[in-house]
């Protein structure tokens, strides 16, 4: 099955209904889901093991390889998902998804692994007020201003860091009405529960980051 709203596929716009359409965005989630935690597992295990962590921070050229190798993924993906087969299109997320993780191990050199895990549960949390654009943006807004009164950061990174909350916000919302709208089309759209995916994976990996950068603590 190429795309889970193919089922609604030659009904018109009025005969797709909120169901399948829920129906539809569900299997984004959970295609989202999976890709973080193809992250989530390759980054523990990489920053498990002290020789291959030293290696890519050792090695520029292997770790701005790697950095570029998932521009490339990114870029083939949005190319060819319409073209190539469920499988096809799956095969390309998750190794988008694993590579990112090895990047992300160098995570664990900067900050704690308990606070890397409360980040991304916080991330989660807010995530999973998709569409709500002035909730998700107030709450990333009250963490940075509280955590700033204890941390004193400098006042461009607040700034900045408050922005990209902000800004992944705003696309987040963005990003979710849009593929509610593709899926309440009907129209027989070639995986595009893995188009969307990528697309709500890299709003949440943004999120994550910035994130990060208020309620991280860092290890001494």
């Amino acid at each position: 099955m190429n795309y889970a709203g193919q089922k609604y596929a030659g009904q018109s716009p009025l005969a797709v209904t909120a169901e399948s359409v829920s129906d539809a965005l569900w299997v984004t989630y959970r295609w989202m889901s999976l890709g973080l935690a193809v992250t989530g597992l390759v980054a523990l295990g990489v920053a498990h093991s002290p020789d291959l962590v030293e290696t890519l921070v050792g090695n520029r050229i292997l770790f701005y390889g790697l950095l570029f190798a998932q521009l490339g993924l990114v870029a083939a993906f949005s190319s060819v998902a319409v073209r190539v087969s469920t499988a096809s299109a799956a095969l390309m997320f998750f190794a988008y998804s694993a590579l990112t993780g090895i990047t992300f191990s160098t995570l664990f050199l900067v900050y704690t692994a308990g606070s890397i895990g409360e980040t991304f549960f916080v991330t989660a949390g807010a995530f999973s007020a998709m569409g709500r654009f002035g909730l998700f943006a107030l709450i990333g807004l009250i963490l940075a201003s509280v955590v700033n009164m204890f941390l004193h950061s400098g006042g461009l990174q607040w700034a900045i860091t408050v922005a990209g909350v902000l800004l992944f916000a705003g696309l987040t919302a963005y990003d979710t009405q849009r593929l509610k709208v593709l899926f309440g089309r009907g129209e027989p759209i070639a995986n595009l529960p893995l188009i969307g995916a990528l697309t709500l994976y890299l709003d949440f990996i943004n999120m994550f980051l910035f994130l990060l950068r208020i309620v991280g603590r860092r290890r001494s």
